[in-house]
């Protein structure tokens, strides 16, 4: 509590604006992906993931509701997700959200929603069983992040902010 009062009065002395794009998501890759390259030569791949949600409605029904997000991973990554990825596999996705503007068959402009990754965690086996050890991950880094993601999380180790 002590380190966010710190970094909140901190913010408000310097005048920083924050924001955040970020977006976590673990569930079931619905098609295999599908790996190209830009015309620079990098390798960029494409699924599709799933997301599922049950509750039960106002007369005690069990409702399943599923939600698809388009991924697209680069560079390294993008290559080891082609390689290793499968339909049905679990995974857990790390990333950002970006918006794609097209043009439609009936020449109507239209915009998407797309998840840029900056990891992927494969959850499952390559034939889709649910992982007991530690999963397979692929922490290369793509054109959009640089930074590198330390495989312990040591929640206790909180450090101050430089400034």
């Amino acid at each position: 509590m002590i380190f966010l009062v710190k970094f909140l009065l901190s913010v408000k002395k310097r005048k920083l604006l924050l924001s955040l794009n970020q977006i976590l998501l673990i569930g079931n890759v619905g098609n295999d992906p599908e790996m190209r390259y830009t015309s620079s030569g990098t390798p960029v791949t494409t699924f599709n993931l799933a997301t599922n949600n049950t509750y039960r409605d106002q007369n005690g029904e069990t409702v399943n509701e599923t939600e698809w997000f388009r991924i697209t991973a680069w560079n390294r990554q993008a290559e080891s997700v082609n390689q290793y990825l499968a339909k049905g596999r679990k995974v857990f996705v790390e990333g950002r959200l970006t918006k794609s503007e097209y043009v439609d068959k009936e020449g109507v402009n239209r915009s998407s929603l797309e998840v840029s990754a900056t990891r992927v965690v494969f959850l499952s086996s390559q034939s889709g069983e649910e992982s007991s050890s530690q999963p397979n991950s692929s922490n290369d880094n793509n054109i959009n992040n640089n930074d590198t993601f330390p495989s312990n999380d040591n929640s206790e180790d909180i450090e101050e902010l430089p400034w």
